[in-house]
């Protein structure tokens, strides 16, 4: 438990001390964001605010991971290292496509190829590398099956499974990327996922099939506990982080934040083996996707558009309601699916 409260605490102390002189930094040389033409009219208030802030969120994520083990002199786990290499990899994509906006004054950034091409690289790296290196149990950091409380159904095929995973990586790297529309909503909505990887690694670690006295619904789960030290990690540099994207932001996390949250949380997924789970627990990134997909599916069939704007907060920007209405709406309610999955993770432990 010492690991998860020292990771948390060392990457939120990194975030907000170097969260000032990033801005300022950023600030000085430029480096703004570049506001959409089509985007709401009150967004051009906010041309020019300093973006790449997940810079912080994963320098603070990757010393508070290896600052805690360094602490307590242990090594760090072969699940841990491949969450933080998905994490880390899809910021770095992030990372060149928000430096292509500010170099080029516009606002978009790669290629959509390209940027699918990074995505595709680091998404089956982890996928390969999960399905390998077994502990002395010959438990794997994730199994090649599907999953939603625990592994079922019989295993995939070594390929078919590494495409299911490429399809949650890049799915959920560019659900958070969507949802990244309004101060601090996704920073906001990841700290709620993230604590509820924190409680299921912390609860995996305790009914670990690894235990001498093994329980009927014990978890064959690889690294239980530094799972929950990698969420633990990410969610200090998410809170300070928030500090300062917070309504008006003083700094946006760019896609350099977003892809890379996208990729820690569904590598918590992955190898907490509740794949399917992460839809519940993460669903206010799966509802405002979804009001993307609907958006263009019906104006492509029907010539019509279902929201004002999509993703869903910009419709209801449109509607008039104030940018920290909808945030802290929308928090609520993420907060609520976050509820609803804990919930879910814990009913097969309850008395029948």
């Amino acid at each position: 438990m010492s690991n998860i409260l020292i990771a948390a605490a060392i990457s939120l102390v990194i975030s907000m001390l170097v969260m000032p002189p990033l801005i300022r930094i950023l600030f000085r040389f430029k480096f703004g964001q570049e506001v959409r033409d089509d985007g709401p009219e009150g967004h051009k208030t906010k041309q020019g605010t300093p973006t790449m802030g997940g810079i912080v969120i994963i320098l603070g994520a990757v010393l508070g991971y290896f600052g805690s083990h360094l602490a307590l002199m242990t090594r760090p786990t072969v699940s841990g290292l491949l969450v933080m290499f998905l994490f880390v990899g899809m910021g770095a994509v992030g990372f060149l496509d928000d430096f292509i906006k500010i170099y080029k004054r516009r606002s978009l950034g790669l290629r959509s190829g390209a940027k699918m091409l990074g995505q595709t690289v680091i998404g089956v790296g982890f996928a390969y590398g999960v399905t390998k290196f077994p502990n002395g149990y010959g438990y794997t950091p994730a199994s090649p099956q599907l999953s939603f409380l625990r592994d079922f159904g019989p295993p995939l095929w070594i390929g078919i499974f590494v495409i299911w995973a490429l399809f949650l990586i890049v799915g959920f790297s560019n659900a958070v990327n969507l949802t990244d529309g309004l101060d601090g909503l996704a920073t906001g909505a990841t700290i709620l996922t993230l604590v509820s990887y924190v409680i299921i690694g912390n609860w995996q670690l305790r009914q670990s099939c690894s235990e001498a006295l093994l329980s009927p619904n014990c978890y064959p789960v690889r690294d239980p506990l530094d799972l929950a030290v990698v969420a633990a990690a990410g969610l200090g540099g998410c809170i300070g982080f928030l500090w300062y994207n917070a309504p008006p932001a003083k700094i946006f996390m760019g896609d350099t934040g977003s892809l890379a949250l996208g990729g820690l949380v569904v590598g918590l997924a992955i190898t907490t083996r509740t794949q399917l789970l992460l839809l519940v627990i993460g669903g206010l990134f799966v509802l405002i996707t979804a009001s993307v997909m609907l958006q263009v599916s019906s104006f492509r069939l029907t010539g019509k558009r279902i929201f004002r704007m999509a993703p869903l907060q910009h419709h209801f920007e449109l509607k008039g309601w104030a940018e920290t209405t909808i945030v802290i709406r929308f928090w609520i309610i993420q907060g609520l699916l976050v509820g609803t999955g804990i919930g879910l993770f814990y009913l097969e432990w309850m008395p029948r």
